[in-house]
């Protein structure tokens, strides 16, 4: 069941038309409708966290059965801090559980772990168990698995900005998007070609702001631990309907297919 992916080398979709097919190589998913899936149940929204975490253990098998080499998750915002202070601390709790309980899982199927955010805010024993597990399964290659904790797109932003300047301090101005890319979160992957949002809401919120520049959305109304297989495939048949032009037209498009 567990192959070995290769992604297409990233590009930038702004610069030059990326490889692309009928099948992502990169799904990016906002998992949104954790606590009201609980509080429809009358059920504390923790409940609906824990319920959560095995609709992430379904989506990571889901990608590797279809062959979808990356797979990227928003977990907690840089926003999320403003949320009532238990839920916060039961999450970071559950963070630091998943990361103990799932990463020899995630190494013995040979799936590559990381955390893309401000982590330097988490308490210093969640900072090393993420660390250890980025290390133990830093050489899989049949999923990456990216999992953005105390993420935003604008601190994304700002943080390639700064470390790029940092690396040419005697430079000023005229930094272009091939300078800036590099020092991004996710540099290495392909751009996204299919966002999903669970839960009903139909907005990025601050997720993979660059990234998303050309991917194809996809909203539904199912709650996050409800996002089973048949939802998963509902979005992949839904993208497959999609004409991908990157800017150009639908005869174009046409010509190309009759000329390959």
């Amino acid at each position: 069941m567990f192959g070995f992916l290769r992604s297409p080398a990233p590009v930038s979709s702004t610069q030059e038309i990326p490889t692309h097919s009928e099948f992502p190589n990169h799904i990016a998913i906002v998992m949104d409708g954790n606590g009201r899936w609980a509080s429809k149940r009358l059920m504390p929204r923790v409940a609906g966290h824990k319920r959560g975490l095995e609709t992430v253990r379904r989506m990571v098998q889901l990608c590797i059965e279809r062959g979808v080499p990356n797979l990227t998750l928003f977990a907690f915002s840089s926003e999320n801090w403003r949320r009532p202070a238990d839920e916060v601390s039961f999450l970071m709790q559950l963070f630091m559980r998943a990361l103990r309980e799932e990463v020899k899982l995630l190494h013995k199927h040979h799936i590559r772990l990381r955390v893309i955010g401000e982590t330097s805010r988490f308490a210093p024993e969640l900072q090393a168990a993420i660390a250890e597990a980025e290390a133990l399964t830093a050489g899989n290659t049949a999923l990456n698995l990216s999992i953005a904790a105390n993420y935003g797109g604008r601190w994304d932003l700002m943080q390639a900005v700064n470390h790029m300047v940092a690396t040419e301090p005697d430079r000023h101005g005229d930094f272009t998007e091939e300078d800036l890319r590099p020092h991004l979160c996710l540099a290495d992957l392909p751009e996204p070609d299919l966002f999903i949002r669970t839960g009903g809401e139909q907005r990025v919120s601050n997720f993979l702001l660059w990234q998303l520049a050309y991917t194809e959305f996809y909203f539904t109304d199912c709650l996050w631990p409800e996002f089973d297989e048949a939802a998963f495939d509902l979005a992949i048949a839904s993208f497959q309907r999609r004409e991908r032009r990157f800017g150009r037209t639908s005869e174009q498009i046409k010509e190309k297919r009759m000329v390959g």
